[in-house]
């Protein structure tokens, strides 16, 4: 199919057209992803961040195997006193960095400067974050950093295209592009950054951010013929790869989802080669502790297990066949303890032939949200049958490549 270079979706437009331009640029599938994770950073703080974490599954063609990659935001080794808003171990960077390791063509700098960009000059609020801070303006904004960053001039939250510029947050990304990652995990970002959180109420330390490390581990996979669909491993999501074996059976929702659980995002990319990705975002609560760390631009997220805090719910699923070693589709899903439910329905739905954006879960709470990206012919295969799809519900994008 001449032109043809991928596609990418997200639930936030901006990281979706990111993922886009990279692809148009030769970049892969997790090049893409890498870049979209940032963006995200950057136009969704509510739901991923520098601050933050998540867990990707990532297939590459030329090895015809699909691994995860989970980069959760970490429990702490102890508990500062003092830390009435505990902090969890700040971890997309790493993970990040992690997935560009499995089949990025790019340089890994270049895909941190969209975000950095974005977050210096500033960028138009989207749909789905005015919404978010809409819902959490007022304990938000108890926060004089949050407030002076997500506040308009009257006072009241940004509101749907106004002007969004976080300039610290730029700083900090910047660090990141000219150092690395483990300029957030044990360089001068991360002793500014203990130093800041101490102020937050977060309480971390270099000691705890040295110890966060980027796990790439065998994913839970089922069969379905010749494809193979995998799951995150339990621990960080076993509840997808349930409810996807109570479906397969003829059941429903067997086991519920998880006890509540934060908010999260997620995106999914693949490329021309049939390289994909699937990953999902969260802070462990929408906008973490509600704190920024002064001077970094970032919104520390919240520690798991601490309180009434619970790790969010990581739903995403990808599936290839592995004796053409090709990509069949893959699936993000949010929407807390409906997020793995909606995953695993719309990855049932997709194997049993269903449209793209047919298979987009409807029969769950509202407020889950499901982007899907399907060559049901494969690929390698028949690239003019692939589809990639957001939640019509929602307010994300799907966007196909092109040459530049």
């Amino acid at each position: 199919m001449r032109g043809f270079l991928g596609g990418a979706a997200a639930e936030e437009p901006r990281a979706a057209l990111i993922a886009r331009d990279t692809l148009s640029a030769g970049g892969s599938a997790m090049d893409a992803a890498v870049a979209a994770g940032f963006a995200l950073s950057v136009t969704l703080p509510s739901r991923a961040g520098l601050g933050g974490g998540g867990a990707c599954l990532v297939f590459e063609q030329s090895r015809g195997e699909t691994q995860a990659i989970l980069f959760e935001a970490g429990a702490r080794r102890s508990m500062a006193s003092g830390a009435d808003r505990p902090a969890a171990v700040p971890m997309l960077a790493r993970g990040l960095f992690a997935l560009h390791t499995r089949g990025g063509r790019l340089r890994f700098e270049e895909l941190i400067r969209p975000a950095e960009d974005l977050a210096r000059e500033g960028n138009p609020v989207s749909r789905a974050f005015a919404a978010d801070l809409a819902a959490v303006a007022a304990p938000l904004f108890a926060d004089p950093q949050a407030r002076a960053i997500f506040a308009g001039a009257n006072g009241e939250p940004v509101g749907e295209g106004a002007q969004l510029i976080q300039r610290d947050l730029a700083l900090s990304l910047s660090a990141i592009r000219t150092t690395g990652p483990g300029d957030i995990h044990q360089g001068t970002l991360a002793r500014r950054l203990a130093e800041a959180s101490l102020s937050a109420g977060g309480g971390l330390t270099v000691d705890d951010m040295r110890a966060g490390i980027a796990r790439l581990v065998p994913p839970v996979t089922a069969r379905q013929g010749n494809d193979t669909i995998s799951f995150l491993p339990t621990g960080s999501d076993a509840y997808t790869a349930r409810s996807f074996e109570a479906l397969a059976a003829g059941g429903a929702n067997a086991d519920g989802g998880p006890p509540g659980g934060g908010a999260s995002t997620g995106l999914v990319t693949f490329d021309r080669d049939g390289n994909a990705v699937a990953c999902a975002f969260s802070m462990n609560n929408l906008f973490g502790t509600g704190r920024v760390a002064p001077g970094t631009g970032i919104i520390l997220a919240a520690a798991p297990n601490v309180g009434a805090i619970l790790p969010a719910p990581l739903a995403v699923t990808l599936s290839h066949n592995q004796p053409l070693r090709a990509f069949r589709l893959a699936v993000a899903a949010s929407g807390q303890e409906a997020a793995p439910y909606a995953a695993a329905l719309a990855t049932s739905r997709l194997l049993r032939g269903a449209a793209a954006q047919d298979a987009i879960p409807g029969g769950v709470p509202a407020y889950a949200r499901a982007v899907v990206a399907s060559c049901p012919r494969y690929l390698p295969g028949r690239p003019d049958e692939c589809v990639i799809a957001a939640d019509p519900r929602g307010s994300g994008l799907a966007a196909g490549a092109a040459p530049r």
